[in-house]
């Protein structure tokens, strides 16, 4: 099922669950307005087809220990795409590395690393990341502060959208 395939009841579906995923099929359906079995199977069609891809608490990783956050541009010596799959492979197995873009540009991907300590951040990119095969080059930038940590896509502009489609 395509975003654009989509209803305004599936919409509003993955909108709410967006914002609150704890919520019960009853009171889903009672806020997009529908009954509760139809509620429960547009759900495990929106599962099914990977628009939901899962359902996770957001956990403050500084209340947890993890005071470092680092961004690591990464320059690769061969854009193959054997390459590219490989170290994308790597970055799986470390556990350091919450996130991993592909990019189109100067650098051939952006890491988004959390650590507890400026050591144990210097240990991985010495000891890993810069020691991998097919690295050319790495760049970092510590994270001084957030201003903004939006994970939900902005529904208003999807719903915005389609009006002016319709």
């Amino acid at each position: 099922m395509a975003g654009s395939k989509l209803d305004p009841i599936d919409r509003h579906i993955l909108a709410e669950l967006q914002a609150d995923g704890r919520m019960t099929n009853v009171e889903l359906a009672r806020r997009v307005g529908i009954s509760a079995p139809p509620c429960l199977r547009r759900v495990r069609t929106l599962e099914e087809d990977g628009l939901i891809r899962g359902y996770h608490a957001d956990i403050d990783p500084r209340a947890l220990g993890f005071e470092v956050e680092v961004f690591a541009m990464v320059g690769l010596s061969s854009q193959a795409e054997a390459d590219l799959r490989a170290f994308e492979e790597r970055c799986l197995a470390w556990p350091l590395v919450r996130e991993c873009h592909m990019l189109n540009g100067e650098i051939d991907f952006i890491l988004k690393c959390v650590a507890p300590d400026l050591s144990s951040f210097h240990s991985f990119l010495i000891g890993e990341l810069t020691a991998a095969e097919n690295v050319a080059s790495v760049r970092t930038s510590l994270v001084i502060r957030a201003a903004k940590t939006e994970p939900a896509i902005p529904f208003d502009v999807l719903e915005a959208r389609h009006a002016e489609l319709d």
